[in-house]
């Protein structure tokens, strides 16, 4: 009687996600967070799907999940807050899953609480634990077959669920010392931009009475609906939903349901990271106030491949017709016209169907070398590889009864403007065969001492085609000029703007560069903290300055070093001229390819 009274007076301070553990016994066994995530490759965090990515296909997942305030203890009486008995957990899951036959999907979660805390409150004498430290969780394997539907198609259809083991600690709020399980049916599907997942079943457990509040067997479902954005439609962005209810007894404390809404992208095709972050939306045990996931993710992307040729229909020319792989685009995928001596005489009208020949208007000839010559070279047709234009023997193949072309550029001598240099083609006859001109300062790159940077002509070959006042080094922009500032002050006299507008011209012209230090240095003449000073505010002039010239803030920080890093002698004023500058060094720079690969 003693214990039941006690019971139902610790039970009537509970409110908002919150359970009493005045009693020691009653500490034990309470597997706290009600996030359990989706199988590596699925398409949402928290919803299962009904596929099976793959025929025999890895994917793996480390997933963060926060909650907080999951277990608040209030008063009945006003609604007051006593103190959080779980006031934050953060788990780290390890997600893993391995599809067969594109049917069958294994998976396993292992949830570690990396971190939780609170308040250890007391109301009315009694006390109530909070948990610390680091806890093993629970143990999760499952298992689903899809019934209906491809992975492409708009609806699907799948059996599956979960089994907990207890291999977490039931004293910590990770783990209950009991095995658990919870069947479900799992729907979802795929359009064009729309993708869409709900699951639902009962999660099987033992009765469990926690301050009062009755919890075991309880009916849980979730539904998520994402929008493929971007032409790739690797960006997905969504909300989900989760809802669990007691079959004991549906009240505030024993009804769980939270929202998030998530967005995931995939970086690379095998690559994908994600976030999510959304409200608790009921009092019940384990409800957080929010919740915050963020994911990554190794998961191969399924291609979709209609007529199972192999070749996948984003790359497939014909992707309803049973094809072959092709190097052209144009025929990637489609069915291939015989042509064994591959001369575009298809083998049916050849009639010499293993040597390569020309077309003909006679059925006799057609598909078969012809005995001239039609550009009267020397070189038959059958032999020559231009046989339309005039050319020389060659012991290759593919040059024989060419042009010449002594600079190797493909460009054969006749119409290459600059025969003995290699270049590219160009529509312009004068420029036909010629180097070009990268930077587009009119001055080519075979001459160019600065092939990336527009510059003007300079009769001293180092210096042509380079910019007369700003350089791009490997670590820095390197300005040929100073940038002059009114005597002690730090306003830009406006015989720098033209300096300043080449400077923003190159980084715009140099995107890869991310992050660029803008530094202000003084003499040794004054005080070293006005001097100090002095420097910072001229960097941060010059930085505001290039700001005004449509450069992105983000990529600049501007720092004073005052008179700390001289680069001359401070005892002559010609050193001391040269020690009053702004420097420009590059800190961070993009790896090569990365615009690219993005």
């Amino acid at each position: 009687m003693h214990f039941k009274r006690l019971s139902k007076s610790i039970s009537a301070l509970l409110g908002a996600s919150a359970v009493a553990w005045a009693i020691p016994s009653q500490a034990q066994g309470l597997p706290l967070n009600r996030f359990d995530p989706a199988p590596a490759g699925d398409r949402m965090f928290g919803v299962q799907s009904p596929f099976a990515a793959g025929r025999a296909t890895p994917h793996l997942m480390l997933l963060g999940d926060y909650a907080h305030n999951p277990l608040v203890l209030r008063r009945s009486s006003d609604d007051s807050e006593v103190g959080s008995v779980v006031s934050h957990q953060l788990f780290m899951h390890l997600n893993g899953s391995f599809s067969l036959f594109d049917r069958l999907n294994l998976n396993v979660n292992v949830p570690v609480a990396l971190a939780q805390g609170g308040e250890s409150p007391t109301s009315g004498g009694a006390a109530f634990a909070s948990p610390s430290g680091a806890s093993f969780g629970d143990l999760r394997a499952g298992l689903r077959v899809r019934l209906l539907g491809e992975y492409h198609d708009a609806f699907q259809l799948a059996l599956g669920g979960y089994v907990w083991f207890p291999t977490g600690e039931s004293d910590t709020f990770v783990g209950d010392g009991k095995v658990r399980g919870m069947p479900q049916v799992i729907v979802g599907g795929r359009t064009d931009r729309i993708v869409w997942s709900a699951a639902a079943g009962p999660e099987l457990r033992s009765l469990q009475n926690y301050g009062g509040v009755e919890q075991g067997t309880m009916v849980k479902g979730g539904a998520g609906v994402g929008v493929l954005l971007g032409e790739s439609r690797h960006l997905q962005v969504g909300p989900e939903v989760n809802v669990a209810f007691s079959t004991e007894s549906v009240n505030k404390r024993t009804t769980n349901a939270e929202a998030l809404l998530g967005a995931r992208y995939r970086v690379v095709r095998d690559l994908e990271i994600g976030a999510g972050f959304g409200p608790g939306l009921t009092s019940g045990i384990g409800t957080p106030q929010f919740r915050g996931v963020l994911m990554i993710a190794y998961t191969p992307e399924q291609r979709a491949d209609r007529d199972k040729d192999g070749v996948y229909d984003d790359v497939d020319a014909c992707p309803d017709t049973f094809g072959d792989p092709s190097e052209d685009p144009a025929k990637n995928g489609c069915p291939a016209p015989k042509d064994r001596d591959r001369d575009g005489v298809l083998d049916e009208v050849d009639a010499c169907p293993d040597t390569f020949g020309i077309q003909s208007d006679d059925p006799a000839k057609n598909g078969c070398p012809p005995p001239q010559d039609r550009d009267g070279d020397g070189i038959y047709d059958d032999v020559d590889a231009c046989p339309d234009v005039r050319g020389v023997k060659s012991d290759d193949p593919a040059k024989n009864g060419c042009p010449p072309d002594r600079d190797g550029d493909g460009i054969y001598d006749d119409v290459d403007a600059c025969p003995d240099v290699k270049g590219v083609k160009s529509d312009n006859p004068a420029e036909n065969g010629c180097p070009p001109d990268t930077d587009g300062d009119g001055i080519r790159d075979d001459v160019d001492a600065c092939v990336n940077e527009k510059g003007k002509p300079d009769p001293d070959p180092t210096k042509n085609g380079c910019p007369t006042a700003v350089r791009v080094t490997e670590g820095a922009i390197v300005i040929l000029q100073q940038v002059q500032f009114d005597t002690g002050k730090a306003s830009i006299k406006k015989a720098s703007d033209a300096l300043l507008d080449e400077v923003a011209a190159v980084l715009k012209e140099h995107p890869e560069i991310l992050k660029l230090e803008v530094q202000g240095h003084t003499d040794n003449r004054g005080n070293p903290k006005n001097n100090e000073k002095l420097s910072e505010d001229r960097a941060a002039s010059v930085k505001k300055a290039l700001a005004s010239r449509g450069i992105d803030e983000g990529r600049l920080v501007a720092k004073g070093y005052g008179q700390n890093a001289p680069i001359d002698d401070n005892q002559s004023e010609a050193g001391r001229q040269r020690n009053r500058r702004v420097e420009f060094k590059i800190v961070e720079k993009a790896a090569k390819g990365a615009n690219d690969a993005k």
